[in-house]
């Protein structure tokens, strides 16, 4: 029987390369998305549409959908990057981040915590702007902050977690060429796909918690 990872935003993207990843190496492929796409539904096993990870009401319905599904591999995906200027911060796109970057991994984990078991790992696609310490050019208030909290929150999982048996890491995906950064990135969604993969694959219950870019770099927290 094949390994099932679901993957949330993954009807685009960084999501979607790693759906095809997925799908490449022979796993079943539970795509969640809000708007299901015919480049997910070709390799997906399943695509679970209609799903903003915000709202407690299409969580619950998830949960309900995967119902006795066993899941090996959890991949908090779905986020969203607004920038704000100092003088000119908008408080209501900071919150709305929040509960896109760092609220809803949490609650989507939380959620699906009978879908996991001794062996599953949860990946938490964060970013380097989470990092405080590697923050030298300010700005990007909600970005920077939601995803410091994702790493707080996967941390605190991690150690609640590792009795279970189940191994949970942070990722940076690189500075990808997706829509988020108006196809500006550095490397393609199939690199960052497979450095991602690569770090999910290296992970252990003796590194669970951890902060790591998809090229292998370790990263300060």
């Amino acid at each position: 029987m094949s390994a099932t990872v679901l993957i949330t935003g993954a009807n685009r993207g960084v999501g979607l390369a790693l759906s095809r990843h997925y799908h490449g190496a022979g796993w079943s492929v539970v795509g969640v998305c809000r708007r299901a796409s015919a480049e997910l539904a070709e390799v997906a096993t399943r695509v679970i549409d209609g799903v903003d990870v915000a709202n407690t009401d299409d969580v619950a319905r998830l949960v309900h959908e995967l119902e006795g599904q066993r899941l090996d591999l959890l991949i908090n995906n779905a986020g969203l990057l607004r920038d704000e200027q100092l003088g000119e911060i908008d408080f209501g796109s900071i919150r709305e981040q929040m509960e896109i970057n760092a609220y809803a991994p949490l609650r989507v984990a939380e959620a699906l915590l009978d879908n996991l078991g001794e062996g599953s790992k949860i990946a938490n696609i964060s970013s380097r702007m989470g990092s405080i310490a590697d923050n030298d050019s300010g700005g990007r208030y909600g970005y920077r902050a939601s995803k410091a909290a994702l790493n707080a929150f996967g941390k605190s999982l991690a150690m609640d977690l590792a009795p279970r048996g189940i191994a949970v890491i942070q990722l940076h995906p690189g500075f990808v060429q997706t829509r988020m950064v108006n196809f500006g990135g550095l490397i393609s969604p199939e690199e960052a796909a497979a450095g991602i993969a690569a770090r999910i694959e290296a992970l252990t219950l003796e590194t669970t918690g951890s902060f790591w870019h998809s090229n292998g770099e370790p990263l300060p927290w």
